[in-house]
C-alpha cells in the first residue's frame, strides 16, 4: 500500500451534506485571519469541528434477520413507554421508547434500524426545545418514519433540538432500506426516537453509548430476553 493510500484510508469521509458549511467556515476563517490572527485561530477550530460534525464514517451493521439497530450515535437517554405520535397512525397503546440524544461532537448521520420497507413518512414543524427534554417528542419539529416488514413494524423519530433546525431525510416513501442504511441526518444537535412493537423489549440501557448502525437495541425474535447491565 502505498503512503498516500494509507493515509486516505484513515480519514473519514465526510457527508456532502456538510461540504457548503465547512467551506463557509472556512472561508470566514480566512477573512478572520487578515483581521487579527488570533480571529483566525478561533474559526479555524470551528472549522475543524464542522469537519468532524459532517462526518460520515463506514459502519460494520449486524444483519441477523430480527436485529433491530441503533439509529444514530450517542446517549441512549431515555427507555420508557410511550405513545407514538398521531400523525403514524400506529394506535394509543404505549410502545416501548428508546431515545438516543445526539450531542454537537456526535455522528449526525441517521441509519435504518432494521431492513424493511418504508411505509409512511411525515414531517411536523414544531418547537426548537432541548432534544433531551422528554417533552421534545411531542412538542419539537420532527420527521417520522414506520418502517414495516412482513406484519412488523417499528416507528423512528427524528427530533430537532435547541440548535438543530434542519431535518434532512435521505429515502422516500416506499423505499426498501436495510438495516444501518443511511436514512436521514439532523444539523447540530438532535434527537431520535425508536417505538418498538409490543412485546419486544429493549437490550440497552439508559446512559449507554449507542453507535449508529452496530448497536443492537432490540431483537425482535419471540423469545429474546431483556439484558441486565453494569456500570464500571
Amino acid at each position: 500500500m502505498s503512503v498516500l493510500a494509507s493515509i486516505r484510508s484513515q480519514l473519514v469521509p465526510i457527508h456532502r451534506e456538510g461540504l457548503p458549511f465547512i467551506g463557509g467556515f472556512a472561508l470566514a476563517s480566512l477573512i478572520l485571519f487578515w483581521i487579527w490572527s488570533p480571529l483566525g485561530w478561533i474559526g479555524t477550530v470551528f472549522t475543524v469541528w464542522c469537519t468532524l460534525f459532517f462526518r460520515d464514517p463506514e459502519r460494520v451493521t449486524p444483519v441477523r434477520e430480527g436485529i433491530v439497530v441503533a439509529p444514530a450515535d450517542g446517549r441512549v437517554s431515555r427507555i420508557i413507554n410511550a405513545i407514538p405520535p398521531p400523525e403514524l397512525n400506529l394506535g394509543d397503546r404505549s410502545m416501548a421508547r428508546v431515545s438516543i440524544f445526539m450531542s454537537v461532537f456526535d455522528c449526525h448521520v441517521n441509519r435504518s434500524p432494521m431492513t424493511g420497507r418504508i411505509e409512511k413518512i411525515v414531517y411536523k414543524h414544531g418547537a426548537f426545545l432541548n432534544a433531551d427534554l422528554d417533552k421534545a417528542s411531542e412538542n419539537n419539529e420532527r420527521n417520522s418514519f414506520v418502517i414495516a416488514t412482513g406484519t412488523t413494524r417499528i416507528a423512528v423519530v427524528q427530533i430537532a433540538g435547541l440548535i438543530a433546525r434542519r431535518i434532512v431525510c435521505f429515502v422516500r416513501e416506499g423505499a426498501t432500506v436495510g438495516a444501518g442504511e443511511r436514512i436521514g441526518m439532523i444539523r447540530f444537535g438532535s434527537r431520535v426516537d425508536v417505538y418498538l412493537p409490543d412485546s419486544v423489549r429493549p437490550l440497552v440501557a439508559e446512559g449507554q453509548t449507542a453507535v449508529a448502525g452496530e448497536t443492537v437495541i432490540a431483537d425482535l425474535r419471540t423469545g429474546a430476553r431483556e439484558l441486565t447491565f453494569r456500570v464500571g
